[in-house]
This record gives structure tokens, sequence and C-alpha cells, in this order.
């Protein structure tokens, strides 16, 4: 049967060593409306879970209540994105790690920017695609080549 949580057997196991007792990081982390979480789902706790559709969604915080946080994110339907709004306890919510690596390469770019300013020189910021590996020659004595077929290639007509 499909039920609400059906074949959620590996999506909501818990990782190694983390099951047991409840963590109270996730009940001392503070929210603010704005914040951009990851909907995480925390299979101990019951009440307050979202379904297994948004584990692993990342939205942003529109509202705050005693044990809950009001998350929107877009949900695709059909052709069109329709925007849902969650109202998800914070056990089942983590701070997202997406953006954190955009504020710190602006925070390196900035360091950058000011570096050159003072030696008066223009820099790009840009992120460059990694280009392919440049060529080499590889040279090694034909004497030296072993050969791993013990039997020869013979060729039959």
């Amino acid at each position: 049967t499909l039920g609400y949580r059906a074949r959620t057997r590996r999506k909501f196991k818990q990782p190694f060593r983390r099951k047991g007792a409840i963590r109270m990081t996730n009940y001392m982390t503070r929210f603010k409306k704005g914040d951009i979480v990851d909907i995480r789902v925390d299979s101990a706790i019951h009440k307050g879970m979202p379904h297994q559709y948004y584990h692993g969604k990342t939205g942003r915080v529109f509202d705050l209540n005693k044990r809950a946080v009001g998350v929107k994110l877009l949900k695709v339907v059909g052709n069109r994105k329709m925007e849902k709004r969650l109202n998800i306890r914070v056990e089942h919510l983590r701070h997202s790690d997406s953006r954190t690596e955009f504020l710190n390469r602006i925070r390196k770019n900035d360091k950058l920017k000011a570096a050159a300013n003072k030696e008066g020189k223009r820099i790009s910021t840009k992120r460059q695609v990694e280009k392919p590996q440049g060529e080499r020659t590889v040279s090694f004595d034909i004497d030296t080549v072993t050969y791993r077929v013990n039997t020869p290639f013979i060729e039959f007509h």
C-alpha cells in the first residue's frame, strides 16, 4: 500500500552514529525571516514532519512560530512552478550552506580587488572554466617495453 511514509526506508534513515537521543542543537538553532534552510526530515520526531517529497529541498523562512517555522519553496507541478508554504517544526530544518560559498567568494574577491587597487592594476574576478590539461610527449625505450599478453596476436584469414 502507498501510505504517507511509503518507500522512505532509506530516505528517512539516520546516518551512522546519529541514531539514539535527539540532539539539542536542533532546538537551539535560531532562525530568522529570510534565512535559507534545508528540509531534512528527522524520522524520530513525527510531529511537524513534512511530506517525503520535501526532504532535501531548500526554501526560505517566511514565518516564525513557537515550535515551528514557516518555509516557502517552489514545487514543480506539470509545466509550472507553484509556491508552497509549509509549517515545519525546527527539528526537521537546518541552515543551508548553499549561500555561504557565494558569500565567501564575494569576501575573497573584495580582498583581491582591494589589493589590486593598491597596486594600480585591474583584475577579473570572474570564475573561469577549468581548461583541459596541456599536451605532453611521453618518451620510452622500445627495448624496455614488456608485454602483458603471453600469447602473440595471430591473424587468421
